[in-house]
């Protein structure tokens, strides 16, 4: 999938759906004051940084990979700007940004728990990811025997796979949810979305948010 497939999709009636659902679930658990200044990191094409950007919060995006990077910035929306780098040697000062967020860049990033420290490192209040969900219907269409299309590689978490990564770096205790319950993205799928609870371990997007021991220091 080349960056402008991948960014099109976000366009798509699924892919839409999908991102709003996974936006607004994020949101909530990040909770940004109004002005929060924001890192998104693995932003790929940006869609989650634009968001976040045009609800008000000086968004900065931060990707390896400059052909997401080139059409992320072509698509800038309300100031936000793009960075080239690593999510392990992040290019930013100590608690440089008031949140960070990251969707799914931890799925493939091995060392993830060193991923997860340097976004920490950089965050003043608080952090939230969202990882693919093993205990999914998604996984069992996409995710199995390697991954298929986009998801071939990556890596799919458990709630207590997610709990232990965080007991890994310095942050408070994490708060885990879920959306996306059934991922075909039909009249039933929103349905199901609107009456379950976020608290229910069956959504394939498993959201973690965790203060930074640096907000209490």
């Amino acid at each position: 999938m080349t960056a402008e497939e991948y960014d099109t999709w976000y366009r798509t009636p699924r892919g839409s759906w999908i991102g709003e659902a996974e936006y607004r679930l994020l949101y909530r658990l990040l909770a940004p004051a109004p002005g929060a200044s924001l890192l998104d990191v693995g932003c790929g094409t940006g869609y989650f940084t634009r968001r976040f950007a045009l609800d008000g919060h000086p968004a900065t995006g931060l990707d390896l990979d400059a052909a997401m990077l080139a059409v992320a910035r072509g698509r800038r929306a309300a100031g936000e700007r793009y960075v080239h780098g690593n999510a392990l040697a992040l290019p930013f000062k100590d608690g440089e940004f008031d949140c960070c967020v990251s969707v799914a860049a931890l799925c493939f990033i091995a060392d993830e728990a060193a991923a997860l420290a340097e976004m920490l490192r950089v965050t003043r209040h608080r952090l939230a990811i969202g990882l693919l969900h093993r205990r999914s219907i998604l996984y069992l269409q996409k995710g199995r025997e390697g991954g298929k299309g986009a998801y071939r590689g990556a890596h799919w978490h458990t709630a207590r796979a997610v709990r232990d990564l965080f007991s890994r770096v310095r942050c408070e205790e994490p708060r885990l949810a879920f959306a996306v319950f059934l991922p075909g993205g039909g009249l039933l799928a929103r349905a199901v979305e609107w009456g379950m609870p976020s608290s229910a371990p069956l959504g394939a997007f498993l959201a973690a948010a965790a203060d930074s021991r640096r907000r209490s220091a």
